[in-house]
Protein backbone atom coordinates (compact mmCIF):
# COMPACT_ATOMS: atom_id res chain seq x y z
CA UNK A 1 0.00 0.00 0.00
CA UNK A 2 1.07 3.15 -0.86
CA UNK A 3 1.22 6.12 1.37
CA UNK A 4 1.28 9.55 -0.01
CA UNK A 5 4.06 11.61 1.82
CA UNK A 6 1.56 14.50 2.29
CA UNK A 7 -1.08 12.60 3.98
CA UNK A 8 1.79 10.68 6.01
CA UNK A 9 3.34 14.26 7.53
CA UNK A 10 -0.49 15.06 8.37
CA UNK A 11 -1.11 12.04 10.61
CA UNK A 12 2.89 12.16 11.77
CA UNK A 13 1.75 16.11 12.75
CA UNK A 14 -1.89 14.70 14.31
CA UNK A 15 -0.34 11.83 16.29
CA UNK A 16 2.94 14.00 17.33
CA UNK A 17 0.10 16.99 18.57
CA UNK A 18 -1.91 13.69 20.29
CA UNK A 19 0.58 12.63 21.99
CA UNK A 20 1.95 15.94 23.13
CA UNK A 21 -1.33 17.01 24.44
CA UNK A 22 -1.87 13.67 26.26
CA UNK A 23 2.06 14.68 27.78
CA UNK A 24 0.69 18.26 28.86
CA UNK A 25 -2.51 16.64 30.61
CA UNK A 26 -0.23 13.89 32.39
CA UNK A 27 2.17 16.83 33.50
CA UNK A 28 -0.40 18.67 34.70
CA UNK A 29 -2.28 16.26 36.74
CA UNK A 30 1.39 14.83 37.91
CA UNK A 31 2.13 18.79 38.77
CA UNK A 32 -1.46 18.49 40.66
CA UNK A 33 -1.02 15.29 42.49
CA UNK A 34 2.22 16.71 43.72
CA UNK A 35 1.29 20.26 44.65
CA UNK A 36 3.08 21.37 47.48
CA UNK A 37 6.31 19.99 46.44
CA UNK A 38 8.22 22.63 48.72
CA UNK A 39 7.06 25.28 51.11
CA UNK A 40 4.26 27.54 50.67
CA UNK A 41 4.70 31.44 51.54
CA UNK A 42 1.83 33.56 53.01
CA UNK A 43 2.95 37.11 51.98
CA UNK A 44 1.14 39.52 54.93
CA UNK A 45 0.96 43.19 54.20
CA UNK A 46 1.74 44.34 57.60
CA UNK A 47 3.89 44.05 60.73
CA UNK A 48 3.08 41.16 62.78
CA UNK A 49 0.91 41.60 65.35
CA UNK A 50 -1.98 43.31 63.78
CA UNK A 51 -5.46 41.76 62.79
CA UNK A 52 -4.55 39.98 59.18
CA UNK A 53 -1.49 38.07 61.20
CA UNK A 54 -4.01 37.27 63.57
CA UNK A 55 -5.55 35.10 61.40
CA UNK A 56 -2.99 34.29 59.02
CA UNK A 57 -0.97 32.39 61.54
CA UNK A 58 -3.00 30.05 62.60
CA UNK A 59 -4.42 29.12 59.54
CA UNK A 60 -0.95 28.90 58.41
CA UNK A 61 -0.29 26.10 61.01
CA UNK A 62 -3.40 24.33 60.27
CA UNK A 63 -2.48 24.23 56.57
CA UNK A 64 0.90 22.63 57.34
CA UNK A 65 -1.18 20.26 59.40
CA UNK A 66 -3.47 18.97 55.73
CA UNK A 67 -0.86 19.74 53.15
CA UNK A 68 2.59 18.38 54.95
CA UNK A 69 4.42 20.99 53.88
CA UNK A 70 5.53 24.40 55.69
CA UNK A 71 3.42 27.39 55.21
CA UNK A 72 5.83 30.53 56.15
CA UNK A 73 4.35 34.18 56.95
CA UNK A 74 6.62 37.03 54.94
CA UNK A 75 5.23 40.52 56.50
CA UNK A 76 5.45 43.46 54.51
CA UNK A 77 4.15 46.49 55.43
CA UNK A 78 3.99 49.67 54.40
CA UNK A 79 1.06 52.30 53.13
CA UNK A 80 -2.41 51.25 54.28
CA UNK A 81 -1.48 47.34 53.23
CA UNK A 82 -0.43 48.48 49.69
CA UNK A 83 3.33 47.57 49.40
CA UNK A 84 2.86 44.10 50.59
CA UNK A 85 -0.19 44.30 48.17
CA UNK A 86 2.30 45.25 45.25
CA UNK A 87 5.17 43.07 46.27
CA UNK A 88 2.51 39.61 46.34
CA UNK A 89 1.11 40.83 42.60
CA UNK A 90 4.59 40.02 41.54
CA UNK A 91 5.72 36.81 42.56
CA UNK A 92 6.00 34.03 40.42
CA UNK A 93 2.14 32.13 39.61
CA UNK A 94 3.72 28.70 40.57
CA UNK A 95 1.24 27.84 43.60
CA UNK A 96 3.50 28.95 46.20
CA UNK A 97 3.27 32.48 46.99
CA UNK A 98 -0.72 33.64 48.20
CA UNK A 99 -1.58 36.53 49.40
CA UNK A 100 -3.24 37.31 52.68
CA UNK A 101 -5.01 40.53 52.47
CA UNK A 102 -8.03 42.74 53.69
CA UNK A 103 -10.92 44.83 53.24
CA UNK A 104 -8.40 47.58 52.88
CA UNK A 105 -7.17 46.20 49.96
CA UNK A 106 -10.73 47.05 48.59
CA UNK A 107 -10.52 50.40 50.06
CA UNK A 108 -6.95 51.29 48.36
CA UNK A 109 -7.94 52.15 45.20
CA UNK A 110 -9.85 54.88 45.67
CA UNK A 111 -7.16 56.55 48.07
CA UNK A 112 -3.92 55.80 46.11
CA UNK A 113 -4.43 56.10 42.07
CA UNK A 114 -1.15 55.52 41.31
CA UNK A 115 -1.39 52.10 42.55
CA UNK A 116 0.90 49.74 40.69
CA UNK A 117 -1.15 46.86 41.23
CA UNK A 118 -5.02 45.81 40.42
CA UNK A 119 -6.90 44.29 43.81
CA UNK A 120 -9.13 42.88 40.63
CA UNK A 121 -6.99 42.18 37.75
CA UNK A 122 -3.80 40.86 39.33
CA UNK A 123 -5.47 38.27 41.62
CA UNK A 124 -6.69 35.43 41.41
CA UNK A 125 -9.62 35.33 44.20
CA UNK A 126 -9.46 31.78 46.67
CA UNK A 127 -11.79 32.84 49.46
CA UNK A 128 -12.26 34.55 52.49
CA UNK A 129 -10.71 33.43 55.76
CA UNK A 130 -12.24 35.51 59.07
CA UNK A 131 -14.85 38.46 59.39
CA UNK A 132 -14.52 39.99 62.48
CA UNK A 133 -16.20 43.26 64.03
CA UNK A 134 -14.80 46.12 64.00
CA UNK A 135 -14.41 47.54 67.70
CA UNK A 136 -13.36 50.80 69.94
CA UNK A 137 -10.59 50.09 72.38
CA UNK A 138 -9.25 52.66 74.87
CA UNK A 139 -6.11 52.68 77.22
CA UNK A 140 -7.38 52.32 80.26
CA UNK A 141 -5.55 55.11 81.81
CA UNK A 142 -7.87 57.49 79.95
CA UNK A 143 -10.95 59.30 82.07
CA UNK A 144 -13.91 58.00 80.18
CA UNK A 145 -14.95 54.63 80.90
CA UNK A 146 -17.61 53.75 78.08
CA UNK A 147 -18.90 55.63 75.02
CA UNK A 148 -21.28 58.56 76.38
CA UNK A 149 -18.67 59.23 78.28
CA UNK A 150 -16.04 59.36 75.89
CA UNK A 151 -17.93 61.08 73.35
CA UNK A 152 -18.75 63.43 76.26
CA UNK A 153 -14.82 63.87 77.27
CA UNK A 154 -13.64 63.87 73.06
CA UNK A 155 -16.59 67.63 72.54
CA UNK A 156 -14.90 68.86 75.82
CA UNK A 157 -11.86 68.60 74.59
CA UNK A 158 -11.16 68.46 70.58
CA UNK A 159 -7.97 66.88 69.25
CA UNK A 160 -6.88 65.90 72.78
CA UNK A 161 -7.26 62.09 71.96
CA UNK A 162 -5.48 60.71 69.31
CA UNK A 163 -6.39 57.40 67.52
CA UNK A 164 -3.84 55.23 65.60
CA UNK A 165 -4.92 52.85 62.59
CA UNK A 166 -2.39 50.40 60.37
CA UNK A 167 -2.26 53.49 58.03
CA UNK A 168 -4.14 55.65 55.76
CA UNK A 169 -7.24 53.89 54.26
CA UNK A 170 -7.29 50.70 56.24
CA UNK A 171 -11.17 50.48 57.98
CA UNK A 172 -9.26 51.09 60.77
CA UNK A 173 -8.77 54.65 59.45
CA UNK A 174 -12.40 54.93 58.08
CA UNK A 175 -14.08 54.02 60.65
CA UNK A 176 -12.56 56.21 63.05
CA UNK A 177 -13.42 58.60 60.50
CA UNK A 178 -17.15 57.71 60.45
CA UNK A 179 -17.05 57.83 64.26
CA UNK A 180 -15.87 61.46 63.95
CA UNK A 181 -18.90 62.45 61.60
CA UNK A 182 -21.33 60.50 63.57
CA UNK A 183 -20.15 61.29 67.15
CA UNK A 184 -19.30 65.04 66.33
CA UNK A 185 -16.43 65.02 67.88
CA UNK A 186 -12.77 66.01 66.58
CA UNK A 187 -10.17 63.61 67.86
CA UNK A 188 -6.72 63.06 65.93
CA UNK A 189 -5.61 60.29 63.32
CA UNK A 190 -2.42 58.82 63.67
CA UNK A 191 -1.82 56.35 60.90
CA UNK A 192 1.31 53.69 61.48
CA UNK A 193 2.43 50.62 58.97
CA UNK A 194 0.46 48.44 60.96
CA UNK A 195 -2.29 47.39 63.39
CA UNK A 196 0.82 45.72 65.46
CA UNK A 197 2.94 49.17 65.50
CA UNK A 198 -0.37 51.27 66.59
CA UNK A 199 -1.84 48.29 69.27
CA UNK A 200 1.97 47.94 71.21
CA UNK A 201 1.85 52.97 70.91
CA UNK A 202 -2.11 52.25 72.23
CA UNK A 203 -1.30 49.55 75.28
CA UNK A 204 2.33 52.33 75.79
CA UNK A 205 -0.26 55.22 76.43
CA UNK A 206 1.23 57.06 73.65
CA UNK A 207 -2.70 56.73 71.53
CA UNK A 208 -5.86 57.13 73.64
CA UNK A 209 -7.68 55.15 70.73
CA UNK A 210 -7.83 52.57 67.90
CA UNK A 211 -11.22 51.41 65.98
CA UNK A 212 -9.69 48.10 64.84
CA UNK A 213 -10.79 44.57 64.49
CA UNK A 214 -11.53 42.86 67.03
CA UNK A 215 -8.66 39.73 65.98
CA UNK A 216 -5.87 41.82 67.08
CA UNK A 217 -7.79 44.16 69.87
CA UNK A 218 -9.10 40.40 71.69
CA UNK A 219 -5.84 39.13 73.81
CA UNK A 220 -5.48 43.04 74.91
CA UNK A 221 -8.66 43.08 75.94
CA UNK A 222 -8.79 39.79 77.81
CA UNK A 223 -5.94 40.58 79.90
CA UNK A 224 -6.56 43.63 80.37
CA UNK A 225 -4.01 45.91 78.75
CA UNK A 226 -7.12 47.39 76.74
CA UNK A 227 -10.42 48.92 77.38
CA UNK A 228 -13.40 47.71 75.02
CA UNK A 229 -15.50 50.75 74.79
CA UNK A 230 -17.90 49.37 72.07
CA UNK A 231 -18.40 46.63 69.43
CA UNK A 232 -19.22 48.14 66.51
CA UNK A 233 -22.00 45.42 64.72
CA UNK A 234 -25.66 44.47 65.23
CA UNK A 235 -24.56 41.77 68.37
CA UNK A 236 -22.81 42.03 70.79
CA UNK A 237 -19.38 39.15 70.06
CA UNK A 238 -19.61 35.91 71.59
CA UNK A 239 -16.08 35.93 73.50
CA UNK A 240 -16.83 39.77 74.99
CA UNK A 241 -20.19 39.30 75.82
CA UNK A 242 -20.10 42.27 77.97
CA UNK A 243 -19.00 44.62 75.73
CA UNK A 244 -21.69 46.51 74.39
CA UNK A 245 -22.69 47.21 70.96
CA UNK A 246 -22.46 51.15 69.68
CA UNK A 247 -25.79 51.01 69.63
CA UNK A 248 -26.77 50.14 72.68
CA UNK A 249 -23.62 52.50 73.98
CA UNK A 250 -25.24 55.58 72.74
CA UNK A 251 -24.20 55.51 69.06
CA UNK A 252 -27.32 53.97 66.98
CA UNK A 253 -26.16 52.87 63.65
CA UNK A 254 -22.41 52.90 63.59
CA UNK A 255 -21.43 49.58 62.43
CA UNK A 256 -18.44 48.72 60.72
CA UNK A 257 -16.99 45.50 59.86
CA UNK A 258 -13.69 43.84 58.51
CA UNK A 259 -12.86 40.75 56.67
CA UNK A 260 -9.60 39.12 55.92
CA UNK A 261 -8.88 37.12 52.48
CA UNK A 262 -6.87 34.89 50.36
CA UNK A 263 -5.55 35.50 46.97
CA UNK A 264 -3.08 33.99 44.44
CA UNK A 265 -0.73 36.05 41.92
CA UNK A 266 -2.80 36.14 38.48
CA UNK A 267 -2.14 33.42 36.08
CA UNK A 268 -1.58 30.49 38.91
CA UNK A 269 -2.80 27.43 37.96
CA UNK A 270 -6.40 26.26 38.42
CA UNK A 271 -5.24 23.04 39.44
CA UNK A 272 -3.55 24.54 42.71
CA UNK A 273 -6.22 27.41 43.02
CA UNK A 274 -9.07 24.25 43.35
CA UNK A 275 -7.23 22.45 45.78
CA UNK A 276 -6.38 25.48 47.59
CA UNK A 277 -9.37 26.79 48.01
CA UNK A 278 -10.78 23.05 49.09
CA UNK A 279 -7.64 22.99 51.44
CA UNK A 280 -9.01 26.28 53.11
CA UNK A 281 -12.85 24.80 53.31
CA UNK A 282 -11.31 22.30 55.26
CA UNK A 283 -9.35 24.62 57.20
CA UNK A 284 -12.07 27.11 58.14
CA UNK A 285 -14.54 23.61 59.28
CA UNK A 286 -11.70 22.51 62.07
CA UNK A 287 -12.09 22.27 65.37
CA UNK A 288 -8.21 24.39 66.11
CA UNK A 289 -9.67 26.71 63.43
CA UNK A 290 -12.95 27.34 65.02
CA UNK A 291 -11.56 28.15 68.54
CA UNK A 292 -9.56 30.32 67.28
CA UNK A 293 -11.91 32.64 65.76
CA UNK A 294 -14.11 32.55 68.37
CA UNK A 295 -11.56 33.94 70.72
CA UNK A 296 -10.46 36.55 68.32
CA UNK A 297 -14.08 37.45 67.41
CA UNK A 298 -14.88 35.97 64.25
CA UNK A 299 -17.21 33.69 62.88
CA UNK A 300 -16.49 31.40 60.04
CA UNK A 301 -17.03 32.75 56.74
CA UNK A 302 -17.81 31.19 53.52
CA UNK A 303 -17.46 33.02 50.61
CA UNK A 304 -14.99 31.37 48.14
CA UNK A 305 -13.84 31.48 44.26
CA UNK A 306 -16.04 33.40 42.06
CA UNK A 307 -18.40 34.83 44.31
CA UNK A 308 -15.57 35.72 46.81
CA UNK A 309 -14.07 37.90 43.46
CA UNK A 310 -17.65 39.35 42.73
CA UNK A 311 -18.06 40.67 46.15
CA UNK A 312 -14.38 42.16 46.60
CA UNK A 313 -15.45 43.99 42.61
CA UNK A 314 -18.56 45.11 44.89
CA UNK A 315 -16.39 46.07 48.19
CA UNK A 316 -13.86 48.45 45.93
CA UNK A 317 -16.79 50.37 44.45
CA UNK A 318 -18.65 50.56 47.82
CA UNK A 319 -15.82 51.78 50.05
CA UNK A 320 -15.14 54.54 46.81
CA UNK A 321 -17.97 56.31 47.41
CA UNK A 322 -17.49 55.92 51.11
CA UNK A 323 -14.35 57.93 50.38
CA UNK A 324 -15.71 60.39 47.84
CA UNK A 325 -18.86 61.48 50.13
CA UNK A 326 -17.19 61.48 53.17
CA UNK A 327 -14.12 63.51 51.58
CA UNK A 328 -11.41 61.31 52.80
CA UNK A 329 -7.48 62.83 52.00
CA UNK A 330 -4.28 60.69 52.53
CA UNK A 331 -2.57 62.98 55.54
Amino acid sequence: MRIHRRTFGFALAAALAAGLALTGAASAQTSTQTWPGKPITFVVPFPAGGGTDAFARPLAVQLEAQLGQRVLIENRGGAGGTVGASYAAKQPADGYTFFIGAAHHAIAPALYPKLDYDILKDFEPIGVISEPPQVIVANPKIAPQNLKELIAFAKANPDKLNFGSAGNGTTHHLAGELFKLMAGVKVTHVPYRGAGPAMQDLVSGHIQLMFDGLGSSAPQIAGGALRGIAVAAPKRAEAFPDMPTAAEAGLPGYEVATWYAMWAPRGTPTATLQRMEKELRTALESTPIKEAWRRNGSGIPSLYGAEFGKFVATEVERWGKVVRDAGVKLE
